[in-house]
């Protein structure tokens, strides 16, 4: 589990520490840049990772058939997968093209809408790159090659670095491009993401008999229906679980500065250390997967309860850091002494359901190598929008606890998720639950 895990969790904070040179780099054009780029990667993430959400069914479809012993059925997978990563391409197009319009009637500060609109349609361009990679990515790492997946996130973050150099300042020649260059940066590096996975993709075939190349290409509607079956409810979780923290963010902005500055870092930290079961939890997809697809019904439970073990332990080890050093933590971001004040309570709040939170991220994966995608759809709905935003509504502004109340109900339902998630695994895997 730990051989695939960790290349997974190390790709996973790959993307956080390419979102944090982007903001880094974004501050020397300014505040008003730097609000654009937030605003547009608010707004273009959750419908980009619903996209991706929709591809996740690949895990369970790959690793079943790979236990199996079905490679043929493995490359099926694969060449849908990649069908349906271009079919969604264009709705998702239409929803990135309408936003700076939206925003423009919602009344957006015109000053921040001039930016956002050139920022969001460079980033459209790496819409198709960033699906083929997830396409590929699903079917190299539930056929057991995980490597390349890490390589190409940490090279992908350098090929970042240095377009926004050239692009956003006007290095080498180029135009100095501004918020926009940062836009072509990613889709540039994500572009190149697909390109090395793609690579990766044709050297396993060649060493496995290049089976890829001797069957048909054309589409199949029933694996695409099955593919969408199992990916539209991760997407939907995806979807909740983004508005949620979008809606928070709201909440705190109607708070005074400092609270919001608070919460923007908490939101980061907590971000940070969610990377890492998130690699594990694709790591449980695939390995229970597997055992699923071999008949190996022993071997499935061992593999989801060690997944949730290494989950548990990591996040039970960060709630612990996150409540004896959230200054030490803090400074690392700022040294404004009521930023660090609030934002010191805000991460001992959020240490109460880091091992939740761990127990959640990694138990849908483990159910998803069991083709159970829509338990953790359910799980999550009734988590955040029934106990969560109605608890931090009512604490953040009816009992005035402002910015703590807020995560108080991020804790609440995260912590009723994760009770929820492991019971639900629990009951799948009790003796007489899974074929006999």
């Amino acid at each position: 589990m730990l051989r695939m895990a960790a290349p997974l969790a190390l790709a996973e904070l790959g993307w956080m520490v390419m979102a944090l040179v982007d903001t880094i780099m974004a501050g020397r054009l300014g505040a008003a840049a730097v609000g654009a780029g937030g605003l547009g990667g608010m707004l273009f993430y959750p419908i980009a990772i619903c996209g991706t959400g929709m591809l996740l069914g690949m895990d369970t479809l790959v690793a079943h058939a790979f236990g199996a012993g079905d490679i043929q059925d493995c490359r099926c997978t694969l060449i849908n997968g990649v069908w349906l990563a271009m079919l969604i391409t264009p709705p998702l197009l239409l929803f990135l093209l309408a936003l700076g319009p939206a925003l423009g009637a919602s009344g957006t500060n015109a000053r921040i809408l001039v930016l956002f609109d050139p920022f969001v349609r460079a980033l459209a361009w790496g819409i198709l790159p960033l699906l083929l990679y997830t396409a590929f990515r699903r079917y190299l790492q539930a056929v057991n090659v995980v490597k390349p997946v890490t390589f190409a996130l940490v090279s992908a973050n350098l090929i970042n670095a240095l377009g926004n150099w050239v692009l956003m300042f006007g290095h080498w020649g180029a135009p100095a491009m501004g918020l926009e260059g940062s836009g072509w940066s990613t889709s540039i590096s994500r572009a190149y993401m697909a390109v090395v996975l793609l690579a990766a993709v044709l050297w396993h075939e060649r060493r496995t008999g290049n089976l890829l190349f001797a069957i048909s290409w054309h589409p199949r509607w029933a694996r695409i229906r099955r593919l969408i079956e199992l990916g539209l409810p991760p997407a939907g979780q995806i979807l909740l679980e983004g508005a949620v923290f979008a809606l928070v963010t709201v909440f705190a902005s109607r708070l005074d500065e400092a609270s919001l500055a608070a919460h923007s870092i908490a939101i980061n930290v907590v971000g940070t250390t969610y990377m890492v079961p998130l690699g594990i939890s694709s790591a449980a997809a695939v390995r229970v997967g597997q055992a699923f697809g071999a008949k190996d019904w022993r071997g499935a439970v061992l593999r989801g309860w060690t997944a949730l073990a290494l989950g548990a332990g990591f996040m039970g080890s960060a709630g612990l850091v996150l409540a004896m050093a959230p200054r030490i933590i803090l400074s690392i971001y700022t040294n404004d002494a009521a930023v660090i004040a609030g934002g010191a309570v805000l991460l001992r709040i959020a240490a109460l359901f880091q091992l939740f939170d761990g127990l959640q991220v990694v138990a849908t994966g483990a159910l998803r190598g069991l083709a159970d995608t829509r338990t953790p759809l359910i799980a999550h709905f009734a988590g955040y929008w029934l106990i969560g935003l109605p608890v931090a509504y009512l604490l953040c502004f009816r009992c005035a606890w402002g910015a703590p109340g807020i995560w108080v109900g991020l804790s609440s339902a995260l912590i009723a998720i994760g009770l929820i998630l492991v019971a639900a695994w629990r009951r799948r895997t009790v003796p007489g639950a899974l074929p006999e």
